[in-house]
């Protein structure tokens, strides 16, 4: 069995819907165990003990909240990250409102741990998932299927490994 953490600072809800759909997507593949926590609630020995751990952020002011930044800081040596796969999701209030950069930016931290980092894969087609997804989140259900289709080719890639 698989196990992955789904890791995420949520401000008004949004956020945390989007890590509850990649869970959804992630337990759509087989023998996979998936758990989101906020930065607030997060079990480190769980995080520690997971094969794959998935990092999201709402944006703000067109990047990653000072909040993850300071978790993320602050926790970086105890998580156990090194060899894990990474990845990482982004909600955002408007079109180009910083998702991408949220995303780049914990990406770069995953990588700095050592992390092999997965970004859901174009070559997949519909729907296309470049570094990884980002929802509006005045529209976020709207955004349901592209969350839990990266939780699955996730959960899917990781199994292989």
């Amino acid at each position: 069995m698989k196990h992955f953490a789904i890791i995420y600072d949520s401000k008004t809800g949004t956020t945390k819907q989007a890590a509850a759909w990649i869970a959804e997507g992630m337990q759509a593949a087989s023998d996979v165990d998936a758990k989101c926590f906020s930065i607030q609630d997060a079990d480190l020995a769980v995080i520690r003990d997971a094969d794959g751990v998935i990092l999201g952020a709402p944006t703000y002011f067109a990047s990653l909240p000072g909040t993850m930044k300071a978790w993320l800081e602050t926790h970086a040596k105890g998580l156990g990250l090194a060899g894990k796969l990474g990845g990482a999701f982004a909600t955002e209030q408007y079109i180009h409102g910083g998702g991408e950069t949220t995303i780049s930016e914990l990406l770069t931290f995953e990588l700095c741990c050592g992390m092999a980092v997965y970004s859901g894969g174009s070559s997949f087609g519909e729907p296309f998932i470049h570094l990884g997804p980002v929802g509006l989140s005045g529209d976020i259900k709207n955004f349901r299927e592209l969350f839990q289709a990266y939780g699955k080719r996730f959960a899917t890639f990781c199994a292989k490994k």
